[in-house]
């Protein structure tokens, strides 16, 4: 298929205008230490940079130190300022742009113990917490929504203080805007939950302060599923009210992911997780535990095998409900699938395990060296957001460790 649109032509989104309309996809690398980038995390996004896309995002920015799902992911304060303005100056170095994906986890806090019972949608049992104590989830009041839009809009505006060039808010995979919009989540009999429309309204209200107080100067993304994959989930029906919304509040563009951490890791990733290599990675850090639970899940996983373009049907409907910009993700492992994804009307094409896979995938792709990715979908790299030197390819050479224990604005 061939379109008057390429995959390497500029593209508008808001005040920021992209090289090229590749985008490396928000997927937590683990190169962070207390809470701050870490020499691992430039050395990553430099590489990425340097090898040829548009834009790359930094995973996983919590608005808020209870925001955080895993111990030593990014949280936005004013302290955390210098590490991060090392690491946009070396995107910006290498001529590409650079999002922060900011995000709350609410109840879906994996690696450690929270005081009190998180915050969610509604309240009861948290069984994604389950694993390090936190047993129970909270509805959040007015009061608590008010404090979460202050977080996001805070958490914008450093991002544009750190020189990013964009911000993407995270609304999918079971995260707490996410509990709003899903119903696997959702159970609330009030303006903010029920119908579609409801589910969304506290999201969409996120996103339109943050495109307020930043907008003027950054690109306001938001990180979308497509379906929840799963029965009594979302479905594409609800994204396509969801994207509507997300539209009359202003976005500058939709990535269209999908699936949840909990209930559908295998709908996420379009194919099923190495078990086996997150089992030992987690025994390697002494979380026996959690690794025997991983295991325990791959039980009751349809078995999925990858194919590519895997959300595209998915994402069809809701290119064909919206006017604004969308990003297409899931399973795009050659040059073709990007120039598909590029006449099927969507804007730019989002890439993360090829990426991990060869950093430069994109020079080789406009050079002609290469047409595809060699990923093999082993998806043995996720494994690695459990290990102290953060993920990478196994195929590769693996990553240097004492890189991802120096903070990113030390001197050396």
């Amino acid at each position: 298929m061939t379109s008057a649109i390429s995959p390497f032509d500029p593209v508008t989104l808001g005040p920021l205008t992209l090289r090229n309309r590749f985008i490396k996809s928000g997927a937590n690398e683990a190169m962070c230490l207390d809470g701050k980038p870490t020499k691992a995390l430039v050395k990553h996004h430099r590489e990425l940079a340097a090898g040829g896309v548009g834009m790359t995002t930094v995973a996983y920015m919590a608005v808020a130190k209870v925001g955080r799902t895993l111990p030593n992911q990014i949280w936005m304060r004013p302290e955390v300022l210098p590490d991060l303005r090392v690491l946009t100056q070396a995107v910006h170095d290498e001529g590409a742009a650079i999002s922060a994906q900011i995000t709350h986890g609410g109840s879906f806090v994996t690696g450690m113990k929270v005081r009190g019972r998180t915050i969610s949608s509604s309240a009861g049992f948290n069984p994604a917490g389950a694993l390090k104590g936190n047993f129970f989830q909270r509805a959040m009041t007015g009061a608590d929504m008010t404090q979460v839009v202050a977080e996001f809009v805070t958490a914008a505006e450093l991002a544009r203080e750190a020189g990013f060039d964009a911000v993407e808010l995270h609304m999918g995979h079971g995260y707490l805007l996410n509990q709003f919009i899903s119903p696997l989540s959702n159970r609330r009999e009030d303006e903010y939950g029920g119908s579609a429309e409801n589910r969304v309204r506290f999201p969409a209200r996120v996103l339109a302060a943050v495109k307020q107080a930043v907008g003027r100067e950054l690109a306001v993304l938001a990180k979308i599923n497509v379906a929840d994959g799963v029965r009594r989930g979302a479905t594409v029906e609800d994204a396509i009210v969801t994207a509507r919304a997300l539209q009359a509040a202003g976005a500058d563009m939709l990535v269209l992911s999908g699936g949840r951490n909990v209930e559908s890791t295998w709908f996420m990733f379009g194919s099923n997780m190495n078990r086996e290599t997150i089992s030992r990675v987690l025994k390697q850090q002494g979380e026996w535990v959690t690794a025997l639970m991983m295991k325990a899940a791959a039980s009751s996983e349809p078995k999925v095998d990858f194919r590519e373009m895997y959300f595209l049907d998915y994402s069809r409907k809701i290119r064909a409900a919206v006017d604004l910009p969308l990003a297409y993700l899931g399973g795009t492992k050659s040059l073709a699938n990007a120039e598909q994804a590029m006449a099927e009307g969507f804007e730019c094409v989002v890439l993360a395990r090829a990426l991990i896979h060869d950093p430069a995938l994109v020079n080789k792709f406009r050079s002609g060296e290469l047409t595809e990715s060699g990923c093999d979908n082993c998806n043995a790299c996720v494994a690695y957001i459990y290990h102290p030197a953060g993920t990478w390819c196994v195929h590769n050479p693996p990553n240097d460790l004492q890189l991802n224990t120096i903070p990113a604005a030390a001197v050396d």
